[in-house]
Parts: C-alpha cells; structure tokens; sequence
C-alpha cells in the first residue's frame, strides 16, 4: 500500500526519534512493506562511535578495594561515577550518530527489559559490554540474547547470581526471569522459582580476573530438580531452553512489543497470531518486527499520537530534526535525568514503566522548559535562534524552505492543541508546535 507524507513520518516516529523532511519524502516514496523492509535491512550489530577509552578499563582491580584507605576509596568510587558519566554521554552521542535509529530504539528496549543500573554493578566497562551484546542481537535472535544475557557479568551481578551457591540459593535471577524476561505473572509457580534458583548455582563474575563470567562447578547444585513441568537434574542453560519452550513466552515478549511500537492495548487476536510466527521462528526478532509494523493496528488513526515520548526520545529526536549542535553530550544524561530517564540507572529491575507515566506535573513542566531553553540556545549547546533572516538560521535550515503544512506534519503526530495564525514565519510556528502538548506524543 502507498505510503503519505503523514505515514512516513508516523513510521520514522515509531521506529526511531523522527525524521527531517528529506528523510520522510524519502521513505513516503516507498510502500508500507517496503518502507518497513528498508528499516530492518539498514539495522546494524555494533555501534558507529566509539566508548571513551577510559570505561574500558574500568574494571575490578586485582587488589581488590577492600584494601584500599579511605582516602583511595573516595577518589575511586569518584573515578567510577565520572567513567559511568562518560560511559551515558558517549551513548547519547550514539545516538544522536547511528544510520540506524531502529537499531538503537531496540537497544533502548532490551535496555529496559533485561535491567541492570550502574548503582549496583558499579563498574561501568561491565554495563558497557552489555550494552554491546544489546546492541549485537537487538534485531537477531531472542533465543541467543537470552542465552548471553544470562551469563552476561553485569546481569550476574545485578541479579545476585553472584552469591547463589548450593548450599543459599539465590532467587532473584530465576524470579526475573520468569516475571520480567520470559513468562510475565501468572505462568509459573514459587516452586518453579526455587527449583530454578538450584540450576544456576555456581554462575559467577570472576572479578580477581577481569570480570568475566565463569562457573563454579563446587557451588552447582547437580541434583534432580522440577521445573514448569520437567524434571531432570537441570543446569542454567537447559532452564533457559524449557522457558523458551513455554508458549507463554513468544506471547510475553510480542505483546511488550506491541507496547512499545503499536499502542498501549495490545489486540489479543493479533498477538496470539504473531506470538505463533515468533515462536516458529526460533524467536527471530526480524519477522516479529515485520509483523508489528505491518499489521493494520500500527498504521490505524487512532493509534498515531497515542504513545508519549520517553525523555530520550523527546531528547534526542528534537536534536536529530533540528540539527541542534552539542558540545558535549554527557549534559544530556543529565537532562535525561531530570526528566526521569537516566541511561545505565533504571529506578529498579522492572525498569521504566513508560506509557502516560513518562509525564507528571513536574516531569512536563521540566520538558517545557528545557525545550523552551535548548531551542534558544541557552540549554543542549544549541543555538537555534529566531532571526529575521531564516537563511541566516542555524540549525534546521529545511524551515526556511518547507511550507506551514510540512511543518507541523514533521513535528507532530496530529494536529496541534493550539493551531498557529496564518502568516507566522517558519520560526515562530515550529517553536509554537515544539511547545505544543501533541509534541511529547508520537
């Protein structure tokens, strides 16, 4: 089916932070099925910058802190919250850079789906390479990302895998991975947890020697153990597989998705279908993606300015449409922290909640004004000012040469709550409609 200027933008909105005109004509020039395959064929598995090389070395150090004076301690925990800051700056600087806006929405997502925060793994280096690994199967098989983020150093840490012996089993990990990861409430049993917890005993970060994952055969607990209807003597791994193996699991993580892209009320129909195809992919993640954004669902009025804004969308996509320039983008987590998303520190293992809740009284009153601020230059380093001269204007010169209509197409995702009079130059009508209650929706 064709596509409109209105489709294109809707797509770009959904699927990434937005697009410039030249980037919606450009995709309106395709069909829908084509639009959406050009998407997942431009998505990539590593990032275009590159970390600030001192997060790489943020590491355990051989010597342990416990050894260290107070003194030491200070300055060292001081180094790791720079290199955790550097660590949210160079991420925004990705994306705000990435060809693949896709690819970086999805890792956003397994961002906070599978959650860890620098408050409790504490080393940056870890939660960097989690990142990668994201980043690596954002769009590629939901088996594999599940097998590795299980075993991935930050999310043992994070999940008290660390201190799940045989003798203590820990529970936390399996719990998650039932509620949070895989099954959602209501699929499993506190003995389904407790029995798994005995599976992944002796999994481990081995933080004397570079904080990789390993196992420690002496803390496994090899016995027989019953899990959602198996039994078998069970180790990580084959836990991991029976989950899979639940029909719950392809419907769980299809429905989540629809959230994120569709809408806030997945239609049970079509997410029983897709969950189907998911599943019978081996949980590919491609085909589920062409699926959610093909389904009538997605492209239905209704569902267009239905969804707000999270603070990194709200963020980065105004940077990317009005060509912002920033000196530096570590204010930026900090920005994003004052509106309530702070990258690498989700509130808790559940993560953000998203949705309506991204706005309060307080949070949407911190968004005007940061908008208001950034786009006359005293915030996000920009300078955006309005001019007499909209050739002269730094910034989005594609105002100077777009109609009103084009305008508001490209900023908002419906029409605004307070239209603006005819004849307003290009300036004055896209700071009305950034300043405008339908800009925080997409």
């Amino acid at each position: 089916m064709a596509m409109t200027l209105h489709d294109a933008r809707h797509l770009l909105a959904r699927t990434g932070f937005g697009g410039t005109p030249v980037e919606i004509r450009e995709l309106a020039a395709l069909d829908r099925l084509a639009a959406v395959e050009r998407l997942l064929d431009e998505t990539s598995r590593a990032a275009k910058t590159s970390p600030p090389p001192d997060v790489l070395n943020a590491l355990p150090p051989a010597e342990g802190v416990k050894e260290m004076t107070a003194e030491q301690k200070k300055a060292f925990q001081q180094e790791r919250r720079d290199e955790a800051f550097a660590l949210k700056g160079w991420w925004y600087q990705e994306l705000l850079a990435t060809p693949s806006p896709l690819t970086e929405r999805m890792t956003l997502f397994w961002h906070n789906h599978f959650t860890s925060s620098f408050q409790k793994v504490k080393w940056p280096a870890l939660l960097y390479h989690q990142n990668v690994l994201l980043r690596q199967h954002a769009l590629g098989s939901f088996r594999e990302l599940l097998f590795q983020i299980a075993k991935d150093p930050a999310m043992v840490l994070y999940l008290d895998t660390q201190s799940n012996h045989k003798d203590h089993p820990n529970e936390n990990f399996a719990r998650e991975l039932f509620e949070l990861f895989t099954l959602g409430e209501g699929h499993y049993s506190e003995t389904d947890i407790k029995e798994a917890a005995r599976a992944f005993t002796g999994w481990h970060v081995a933080m004397r020697q570079g904080g990789g994952f390993a196992f420690n055969r002496r803390q496994h607990d090899a016995g027989v153990k019953q899990v959602l209807g198996k039994t078998g003597a069970f180790g990580g791994d084959d836990i991991l597989a029976i989950v899979l193996d639940q029909p719950a699991c392809a419907r769980y993580i299809t429905a989540k998705l629809w959230r994120e892209f569709v809408s806030d009320g997945p239609d049970a129909q079509e997410v029983d279908r897709l969950a189907v195809q998911f599943r019978n992919s081996g949980y590919e993640m491609k085909p589920l993606l062409r699926g959610l954004l093909t389904t009538p669902h997605f492209w239905a009025a209704e569902t267009r300015g239905a969804l707000v804004k999270s603070p990194v969308e709200l963020l980065v996509g105004t940077i990317r449409i009005l060509n912002l320039p920033i000196k530096d983008t570590t204010m930026l987590a900090k920005y994003g922290r004052r509106l309530g998303q702070d990258l690498f520190d989700p509130p808790n293992v559940k993560g953000w909640p998203g949705g309506t809740r991204w706005i309060t009284s307080e949070t949407l009153l911190n968004r005007w004004q940061l908008l208001q601020r950034g786009l006359r230059g005293s915030e996000m380093g920009g300078h955006l000012h309005q001019t007499a001269n909209m050739n002269e204007m730094h910034g989005a010169s594609w105002l100077a040469e777009e109609e009103a209509e084009t305008v508001q197409a490209v900023l908002t995702p419906v029409p605004p709550v307070n239209p603006m009079a005819n004849g307003a130059d290009r300036w004055q009508l896209a700071f009305q409609l950034v300043m405008d209650p339908t800009y925080q929706l997409k």
